[in-house]
């Protein structure tokens, strides 16, 4: 079969599609069946339910933040194979985002309404990514990774106890994160420098603590 070649139009009219997908419709995913669903409902008073909607509400946003790094990457990524990996793990954190989002729902809540504006920077930080080069932009992925890894470990220790079917989808999340962080590194990303990795921590933090409230 001949490979098709996409010309700029057609590549800015794809990334449209993924954008609008990714922040108002229903994104392409792997099918997975929702980890909530194997555990019983939980019945939440008022002020754990509301503890609860803000953490998945932050977890939602860190995914959309997620499928904008690995679009920008894809779009300027120099390898083939490079690209094709962060197509194949943007498909996955897909899982997570519609996860999130039926969780926000059950839990009578919403996404942030400041994800257009997360997505738009975590966008153009994986492009510009891409275009430093594909070791140094697997190295970006696996660090992101590690760093949410974190975070999700944070979460499930803020989660109310009872509130089963959120921990199931954050555990399932933390295992295909640090799966990703690894095959990231195995691809032949490369270890970013301590000043970058704190940058990206400073820029986490302002999700996490904007996305909680609004």
């Amino acid at each position: 079969m001949t490979p098709r070649y996409y010309t700029a139009a057609d590549t800015l009219l794809i990334n449209l599609d993924q954008a609008v997908r990714t922040l108002f419709g229903r994104p392409m995913t792997t099918g997975r069946p929702n980890p909530a669903d194997q555990v019983p409902p939980a019945e939440l008073p008022p002020a754990e339910q509301r503890q609860s909607a803000r953490l998945m509400r932050v977890n939602h946003t860190g995914e959309v933040c997620a499928q904008a790094l690995y679009q920008g990457q894809a779009l300027t990524a120099r390898l083939d194979t490079v690209r094709d990996r962060m197509d194949q793990a943007s498909i996955e954190e897909n899982d997570h985002l519609v996860w999130c989002e039926t969780r926000l729902k059950e839990l009578d809540s919403h996404p942030s309404i400041l994800n257009p504006l997360f997505y738009a920077g975590a966008f153009t930080i994986g492009a510009l990514a891409g275009r430093i080069g594909d070791r140094w932009s697997l190295g970006f992925v696996a660090e992101t990774e590690h760093q949410v890894v974190e975070h999700l470990h944070s979460h499930l220790g803020r989660l109310p106890t009872n509130d089963q079917p959120s921990r199931a989808i954050l555990a399932q999340m933390k295992e295909d994160e640090a799966r990703h962080a690894t095959d990231a590194l195995a691809a032949g990303g490369t270890r970013l420098p301590l000043p970058i990795r704190l940058l990206m921590k400073g820029v986490s933090k302002v999700m996490t603590r904007t996305t909680y409230w609004v």
